[in-house]
């Protein structure tokens, strides 16, 4: 008679699973029993009942799982079902961009052209929509611009809050989202390398408020020219930045 586990009390079925395999099998339990963000997972022993494998290959499963934020590993307390936010993205592009010491302006630009292009057909979608009011919150947030700039108050933070400001009313979450994932990636390459903010704001409060005209008219060709000298602006910083040019 066969060996029975010792932890769970059930027969042993042989292990010929690769990690990877396990994983996508508990992505897979989490989505069939429809288990939301913050939901508790079964646990371990439970675990191993249910897919047939060790403890060990359980745990090595959700420690993979966590790191991609899928589960949320509470230690004395059990596993939960986690966000499954972009945070792995975000570390993997920022590891990306700075590993690529021999070629760092063009990995950057690869970023930014993703960006480029997912704003560009955005902002198609959103120039003839917005109303009055949103285009009066998108003004205001460019005059913040404008005032910190002149105090000599540098203003990342308006800049991001512009750009999801300027696509809420797509009502789509996963647009900020996104938006945040690639203005993070360039911040924490620009804070790693020791790159300076932009050294003529006022370029940039030009180039936000020329995109807010632009949707004031509902000319949707100007708002996406304007956004596209948006972006070349931001990938010749970049560039000048590589180089140690001022």
């Amino acid at each position: 008679m066969r060996r029975m586990s010792e932890e769970s009390g059930y027969r042993r079925r042989p292990e010929r699973r690769v990690s990877g395999q396990i994983q996508r099998e508990v992505m897979q339990l989490i989505l069939d029993r429809k288990l939301p963000a913050g939901a508790a997972l079964p646990t371990e022993t439970e675990l191993m009942t249910d897919l047939g494998v060790s403890r060990n290959s359980v745990r090595e499963a959700l420690k993979a799982l966590q790191a991609l934020d899928i589960v949320e590993i509470r230690h004395g307390y059990g596993t939960y079902v986690g966000q499954a936010s972009l945070t792995p993205l975000v570390d993997g592009l920022t590891f990306r961009t700075l590993a690529q010491l021999d070629d760092e302006t063009g990995a950057l630009a690869e970023i930014l052209q993703v960006r480029e292009v997912l704003e560009e057909g955005l902002i198609r979608r959103v120039a003839a929509t917005l109303s009055k009011e949103e285009l009066d919150r998108l003004e205001e947030v460019v005059a913040r611009m404008e005032e910190a700039g002149r105090e000599g108050v540098p203003f990342p933070e308006l800049d991001r809050e512009f750009h999801e400001l300027l696509y809420a009313s797509l009502g789509n979450a996963l647009v900020p989202q996104l938006l945040g994932a690639f203005w993070t990636v360039f911040r924490r390459v620009a804070g790693v390398r020791g790159w300076t903010d932009d050294p003529a704001p006022e370029v940039t409060v030009r180039r936000h408020r020329d995109i807010v005209t632009a949707l004031r008219a509902r000319d949707v060709e100007g708002a996406q020219r304007a956004m596209a000298d948006h972006f070349r602006g931001i990938e010749s910083r970049a560039a000048q930045a590589t180089r140690g040019v001022s």
